[in-house]
């Protein structure tokens, strides 16, 4: 495609506008190639510009409908939504100018609201996923989930949704297992009695949904490593970098000697972080240690003696 481009420039146009003319020739037919990516002095051939970035759409249409049809406008569609673009009713009371509306304009808008929800999802599958999503996205800003998660997450639900395995169950509890899934899966230190607190489901109806997703959605979820809980508890009592080295290097020294099977990977590195804490110098007490592994004080002195004594571990003397 190629198109002229005649300009007539007067000495008082501005800068963008004078520069439309040929420094070569001082000619104004330009012509433009959008082939090539070039401006073309149609009177000398100089080529003005190459490698023009071309802003419009990547297709063609030569009628009005062909031009709406293949048009793309709107936010790009949600993984965690009915897949449509629909225009939500706002919240608001009020209307476009800022003014606020009246009671009975605010009750006709809460009826639309309601069957616009209720018209956006056809099928029960789809009513249930929206209620999933929802207990989704709650579960990951109260235990502050990355977006990776809670993208496998939603993957496990959809697929026990799938397979029929929600029915007769609770959303929450199968969206609790779900999400400990693929914590489990993409190795985020978070446990089973952690997500089932923020969840209205008890921790053995989110245990059992667990064990239903790893039997019947085929789910190859690795061994719990206790070196994945080490960072986080680190953080959380504000150690140095140093001592968390230390307490992985415990946690290595243990596992070497098989003394983590069965054992609790947190309540095994907190206690690996409370045997490192006390060789560096930055005392943390138990009852620290265990509040920020959510583990019990009795974990946590049962893993270090266990620890000191099958490690040979030496502790330094303190000073009374």
């Amino acid at each position: 495609m190629v198109e002229e481009r005649k300009e007539n420039v007067n000495p008082e146009d501005s800068e963008e506008e004078r520069e439309l003319r040929c420094p070569n020739c001082g000619s104004t037919r330009l012509i433009y190639d959008a082939t090539r990516g070039e401006i073309i002095c149609a009177n000398c051939g100089y080529v003005m510009s190459e490698r023009e970035i071309d802003q419009g759409a990547e297709w063609r249409a030569f009628t009005p409908e062909e031009r709406e049809k293949r048009s793309r406008v709107g936010a790009p569609i949600s993984r965690y939504g009915v897949e449509s673009l629909v225009t939500d009713i706002d919240w608001g009371g009020r209307d476009a100018a800022g003014r606020e509306i009246s009671l009975r304009k605010r009750i006709e808008m809460l009826r639309l609201r309601k069957w616009q929800v209720r018209a956006r999802a056809q099928s029960s599958m789809e009513r249930n996923l929206a209620q999933a999503v929802i207990e989704l996205e709650r579960l990951g800003a109260q235990l502050g989930l990355p977006k990776a998660v809670l993208d496998r997450a939603l993957d496990i639900y959809k697929s026990a949704l799938d397979s029929n395995l929600v029915r007769g169950r609770s959303i929450e509890s199968v969206m609790a297992a779900a999400v400990y899934a693929a914590c489990r899966e993409m190795r985020l230190p978070r446990t089973l009695d952690e997500i089932a607190l923020y969840t209205r489901a008890g921790r053995k109806d989110v245990a059992r949904c667990y064990r239903l997703l790893l039997r019947e959605a085929s789910l190859k979820v690795p061994l719990p490593n206790a070196a994945d809980f080490v960072p986080r508890i680190g953080s959380l009592l504000r150690l140095s970098g140093a001592t968390i080295k230390r307490a992985m290097e415990i946690i290595d020294q243990a596992r070497n000697a098989g003394l983590t099977a069965g054992k609790d990977p947190a309540g095994l590195a907190a206690a690996a972080i409370y045997i490192a804490a006390l060789q560096n110098g930055e005392m943390r007490t138990q009852k620290e240690v265990a509040r920020a592994a959510k583990v019990t004080e009795v974990t946590v002195r049962n893993r270090y003696k266990e620890l000191v004594k099958k490690l040979d571990i030496k502790l330094p003397v303190s000073k009374k």
